[in-house]
Order: structure tokens, then sequence, then C-alpha cells
């Protein structure tokens, strides 16, 4: 499928439902701009920092589901991999196709449009944590399982169970009663709905219920990652992630804790890798 054309698959592609508060909080188009010069940034760096670690060489084939704008996409078609791009949301087809070596596909986690074993690598660092039930997620899992080839690797990223009330609390937003209610509600059950814009639908996973779910699903677990350590909780993180020689040093340090597992938790988002069994 051309690059340039991401919609001319929709009539021929049976998508299961995406909750319509999904995809219109991700229309909006916030997101690019979040990850690659925002809040997110020191998420991305880490993201990109992990998988250059995990990835085979290039070029392999890469399988980036629910990529959005294509943020991660796109170093990757530069650092010389075949990637193709599965997602959703219309605008980050019409965005991710704008970019140099990344084709684009209508499509779902659930429902990959994708051969058996066609892949080196799958990379769902989205969907997981908005399919809140855990068949859905059981079947993303599958879907990646059934395209990666025999030993290819999967990685998935998970947002963690209190990263909500730590954000809020942060952001002093806590000492609001009625977040504070809605936030302690999804560090109890890791369910959170929409908010009125400042998130949506979305699953908020105990790092050790991934694991289990990537065994369910026959993946070999490889290893969990932590991205944001502690580091995304401290008043000076942005102007530090402003300045090379800061945030190099705040990227050490939260490499040199990304896998502890006493301290996984404290990251907004973990990564876990698995692989498909040779």
């Amino acid at each position: 499928m051309s690059s340039r054309s991401p919609t001319t698959d929709v009539t021929r592609v049976d998508l299961p439902a995406v909750p319509e508060e999904i995809l219109a909080y991700y229309a909006r188009g916030k997101e690019d701009a979040r990850i690659r010069r925002g809040s997110g940034r020191l998420e991305f760096w880490r993201t990109q920092d992990v998988l250059r670690r995990l990835l085979p060489a290039a070029p392999a084939r890469v399988l980036d589901v629910g990529g959005g704008s294509g943020v991660h996409a796109e170093w990757l078609a530069r650092d010389g991999y075949e990637v193709e791009l599965v997602d959703p949301v219309p605008l980050h087809l019409e965005q991710a196709g704008r970019l140099p070596g990344v084709t684009v596909r209508l499509g779902d986690a659930r429902e990959l449009p994708a051969d058996d074993a066609s892949r080196d690598v799958v990379l769902i660092l989205g969907p997981l944590y908005h399919l809140p039930e855990r068949p859905d997620r059981l079947r993303a899992l599958g879907e990646a399982l059934r395209v990666v080839r025999p030993g290819g690797l999967v990685v998935a990223a998970t947002i963690n169970r209190h990263a909500a009330l730590h954000d809020l609390l942060r952001k002093e937003r806590y000492f609001d009663q009625a977040h504070r209610a809605r936030t302690d509600e999804v560090s109890t059950t890791g369910r959170h709905g929409a908010d009125g814009g400042l998130f949506t639908t979305a699953y908020f996973a105990e790092p050790t219920e991934v694991p289990a779910e990537f065994s369910e699903a026959g993946l070999v677990l490889e290893g969990q990652y932590g991205l944001e350590g502690v580091a995304w909780l401290m008043g000076g993180v942005e102007q530090w992630l402003d300045d090379p020689e800061r945030r190099e040093a705040v990227m050490s340090a939260t490499r040199r804790i990304e896998s502890e597992q006493a301290l996984l938790g404290a990251s907004g988002h973990v990564l876990t890798a698995g692989r498909r069994r040779p």
C-alpha cells in the first residue's frame, strides 16, 4: 500500500470497533507535539534509547502497531529499517504517510492487516493501554505473535497503574477533591475513563501483569524497562531536558535503574519485550 494513499484500504478491512472517544481524542492532533516537544520528550527519547539496544540490525522489517503520527517510525526508517505503520486514526495515517521511508495502513492491534511471520519486529507502543479488557489485550499480543517471524521481537508499552496519581500530585491537581477521587479509583482498578480532554479511555497496568499476558499469548519474556524512572516526577526535569549535558545525565540515570523490579512502577511507562519461540 502506498504511503501516499493511507485510506484506500478502508472498505476492505474488517476492523473491531474502536471507541469513539479514543478516536476523537487523537483526532485533535495534539499527540505529536506532546511527544516531540512537550511533556512526552523523556518518554520519547527513552523509548528510542531502549529500542536501539533491543532491535536487530537494519534493515529489519518493523511493524509499528498503533504508531500514531509516526514519531518512532520516522527515526526507525532513518536508521534503515523497513517500517510499516498501522493505526486506526485517519489523521495519524495522513501525518505518518508523509514521512520518508514509512508506509501506512489502516488497522487495529486486535486484527492486524499483515501476513503470518512476515515481520522481524512488532512494536505495540500505544494500543495495550487503550484496551481495558484483558481478552482484547491478549488478542493484540496474539496478533503480534502471529505476525512476527519465529525468534522475532515484540515490544509493548504500558502505562503504570499509579501514573495518574503521581502525575496529578506533581501538578498539584490531586488536592482537588474531584480529581483526587477519580485518580484514586484509577489506582485501585486500573480503569481510566474519558475525563473531559485530559486523557481518554485507558487501562493502567501493574508492571507484573504484563509478563503474565505475554506468556499467556505465547510470547517468551525477555525483559522490562521503566522509561522515565523517577525523573519525570521532579520539578526541574523540563528545564534539565533543555540542556544537552543535563539531559544526558537524566538519560543515564534512568537507564541505570530501568530494569530494577522495585522501581518499575515509579515510571510513567514501561516497555515489555518478548520473543516468538524459534
